[in-house]
């Protein structure tokens, strides 16, 4: 299975960086190319365990919904969101925080199941998984700015 895995650092607390990951608001802010909303379940604020959230947007040309359900929760050490309903045939996204020296590190794992068979196979080495890298990093930019300039 694929796996994609993005590190941010952040000079800000390790449970400010925490809340912002698990907060709808900034996960809005990222996704603006995508005009990604949450419709359904937790949608602004914070999510917390087994708490669900369903997200619209388009990618790739095509409006799709996704629902993830908060699977695991440690705070501020780690959280887990996983698919409950979606395109992809499963994903488990773990959100991992250590902080030393003034400077929390935000480890995004994000392991997955590519749609659409073996068409999605070809598609994830030929561009979905550079395309969940970008999305990833571009989450961790947003929360970063956002967790620096509060600090």
């Amino acid at each position: 299975m694929p796996v994609v895995t993005v590190t941010t650092k952040i000079l800000a607390p390790i449970e400010l960086c925490f809340d912002l990951a698990r907060s709808i608001d900034p996960h809005v802010e990222s996704t603006k190319q995508t005009r990604e909303r949450a419709v359904a379940g937790v949608i602004t604020g914070l999510i917390g365990l087994n708490e669900e959230v369903t997200w619209e947007a388009t990618h790739f040309g095509v409006r799709q919904r996704l629902t993830s359900r908060i699977t695991a929760f440690d705070r501020p050490r780690h959280f887990r969101d996983s698919m409950v309903r979606g395109i992809f045939t499963r994903f488990d996204h773990d959100h991992f925080f250590t902080h030393h020296r003034g400077i929390t590190t935000m480890k995004d794992v994000f392991d997955y199941g590519a749609p659409l068979g073996v068409a999605g196979q070809i598609a994830n080495v030929l561009f979905l998984k550079s395309y969940l890298r970008r999305f990833l990093r571009q989450r961790g930019i947003v929360i970063r700015a956002a967790a620096e300039s509060a600090n």
